[in-house]
């Protein structure tokens, strides 16, 4: 029996102005579905979502939904209001004029899911990471049947992706998410959307993960690129007939003429969407031979009396590429000043290579003033720039970072996210480099842009420091990670992979003793230390450290719920006193299903 059609959109199309963002657009959301959406920049994802949101309408096409579907929907930018963690929730849930005796329910499975250290925390006080959390946390709150959620991983460190991660793969109802993380999509997705106008229905599907909709896709474009080929012979043998003078064609059938124009206009279509516009990055080196480009020895470095990194030891020389990671505060940012010597070392050395030239890509763009206009930002000095000891003229230079010769006059603050980094990645390209220091550079970059992006970093001679949470990037670009704790710490790693396996064995500790019976110890749980673990994977780790807290909450909700049965005013009303049991058995089959995951847990430990 095929899964039940929750949300479909029906021959949408939809444009702003002169500009098409899709047209004749059609797809369907069923039951268990779990889509990943991608595409080129200005493809219509985000309004796509809204459409399928009811946040907007289409110019043409239909919006059905299954009735009583109940419709999650997380932004890309966090709209919250100024109250506490605590309180945000509360009010959502009086919002949406749910029933007050469900609030303590949803507010403790919300509290668990979200993981926050502390719920009185003013929401203004969040960072970006934390906001996207609680976005995220409100949507699901209100037990959408499909969760529609835009760059839900936008501000998320690695701890936080990872966390949505576990999230979603746990998660048992549907949800349609657009990313350009393309780890993040390999491992939440079952299903991959790309929107592109090169396709003839506006989009191309394909059941399976990132890495089967890469196979497919490119088998697909082989076939759509011969079939190309194919029809451009076909129609230069017909144009070769149409040019005979009008006794040669007396013979022929006027259909053919016809069926000639109909090839002409079919090729004229499929050229037209096969032309596809990506970003001209190539990062310069300056050609240096230098063996060692940089050194540093025994550095440490402290901000605002946080120890930012202890003893650290670094050699940087030509064709290295070393990725930064850690959470968010951890330092990321300031250690890369002060290996560019923006800042100097509280203690060590650090040694450059005389007339050592670094470029570099801050992730806040302070170097963009907001009200220059773009061809000034592109071409300082006039009409043009030199590259590779080439004059080029700035609409020719723009074209190549995808902005249109109307752009120009604009000033650089009305520019998207994505062409202030297309802009910044423009300027860095007249600078020839021995070292490429990028902070962040993939944010608001789509996933064509970070395909040539990455391409042109394994290119290049020079060295590079990269700070990033795209896995994807670190995998490929980096030979070597370093990893901060925000402690002080930095460890040295091959790769992502085996900075992902530490974590699981730093967790592993010793098992369980022998005989022990974990549903004779449940009420004991609260106030005894955990069980050392030795086979828990990194997210059981993280789940495990917070199943007990879990388990209080839900205790804690049963305790309430028993307290409201036997209130006067509920008993002589049967209809509240129904309402209320009903909510006493969820909260108790909460705390069994915490219980036995505690015992899953304690059980692959001891195993």
């Amino acid at each position: 029996m095929p899964p039940t059609l929750l949300l479909s959109a029906d021959s949408i199309s939809k444009r702003y102005g002169v500009k098409v963002l899709f047209h004749n657009l059609s797809l369907a959301i069923s039951e268990g579905d779990r889509i990943g959406v991608i595409g080129p920049n200005g493809s219509g994802k985000s309004t796509l979502l809204k459409i399928l949101a009811a946040l907007e309408t289409p110019d043409t096409g239909s919006r059905t939904v299954r009735r009583q579907t109940r419709i999650g929907y997380v932004p890309q930018t966090s709209q919250l209001n100024t109250q506490t963690i605590e309180g945000t929730l509360v009010q959502t849930l009086r919002d949406h004029g749910l029933d007050p005796h469900e609030h303590g329910g949803r507010l403790a499975r919300a509290l668990s899911i979200g993981q926050f250290p502390d719920i009185e925390q003013p929401v203004d006080n969040l960072s970006g990471g934390w906001r996207k959390r609680l976005t995220i946390t409100q949507a699901l709150l209100l037990e959408p049947d499909v969760v529609l959620m835009d760059e839900p991983t936008n501000h998320l460190d690695i701890e936080g992706i990872l966390w949505l991660e576990a999230l979603l793969n746990h998660y048992p109802k549907a949800y349609m998410v657009i990313s350009h993380d393309r780890r993040f999509l390999e491992n939440v997705a079952s299903r991959v959307i790309e929107l592109n106008r090169r396709y003839p229905d506006g989009l191309f599907a394909v059941k399976g993960r990132y890495s089967d909709f890469l196979e497919q896709r490119d088998a697909a474009r082989h076939v759509q690129a011969d079939y190309q080929s194919s029809l451009a012979n076909r129609v230069r043998r017909e144009v070769e007939w149409l040019r005979r003078g009008p006794k040669a064609r007396t013979t022929k059938a006027k259909a053919r003429v016809e069926a000639a124009e109909s090839l002409i206009q079919e090729l004229a279509d499929t050229t037209a969407r096969s032309v596809q516009s990506t970003a001209d990055i190539d990062f310069t080196a300056s050609g240096r031979r230098s063996k060692q480009l940089l050194v540093g020895r025994g550095l440490s470095m402290t901000l605002g009396g946080k120890l930012i990194v202890a003893n650290l030891d670094i050699d940087l020389g030509p064709g290295e590429r070393i990725g930064l990671l850690g959470p968010n505060g951890s330092g990321k940012t300031s250690l890369l000043r002060l290996l560019a010597g923006t800042v100097a070392p509280a203690s060590g050395s650090l040694v450059r290579a005389d007339a050592l030239r670094i470029v570099s890509f801050h992730q806040h763009r302070d170097s963009l003033d907001p009200h220059q206009s773009l061809r000034r930002a592109l071409a300082p000095a006039g009409d043009a720039v030199i590259v590779h000891d080439r004059s080029i003229h700035v609409v020719s230079w723009a074209k190549r970072f995808l902005f249109r010769p109307e752009q120009l006059d604009l000033p650089v603050g009305r520019l998207s996210g994505g062409e202030q980094a297309r802009l910044l990645m423009a300027r860095l390209m007249l600078q020839p480099a021995d070292l490429l220091i990028l902070d962040e550079p993939t944010n608001d970059l789509d996933i064509p842009t970070l395909d040539v992006l990455e391409e042109n970093l394994i290119d290049f001679a020079g060295a590079l420091l990269l700070v990033t949470h795209d896995r994807w990037l670190l995998d490929r670009i980096s030979t070597k990670l370093l990893v901060l704790d925000g402690t002080g710490r930095a460890e040295w790693y091959a790769d992502y992979a085996q900075w992902e396996t530490a974590q699981t064995k730093a967790t592993s500790v010793l098992p369980l003793e022998s005989g022990t019976n974990e549903l004779a110890t449940r009420s004991h749980t609260r106030g005894r230390p955990k069980p050392k673990t030795k086979k828990l994977t990194y997210r059981e780790q993280q789940e495990w450290d917070r199943i007990e807290a879990d388990i209080v909450q839900a205790e804690s909700l049963v305790t309430a719920c028993e307290a409201a049965i036997h209130e006067p005013s509920v008993v002589a009303d049967a209809t509240e006193l129904q309402i209320r049991c009903g909510a006493l058995d969820s909260a108790r089959l909460d705390v069994e299903r915490l219980y036995t995951r505690w015992a899953e847990l304690e059980r692959k430990q001891a195993s």
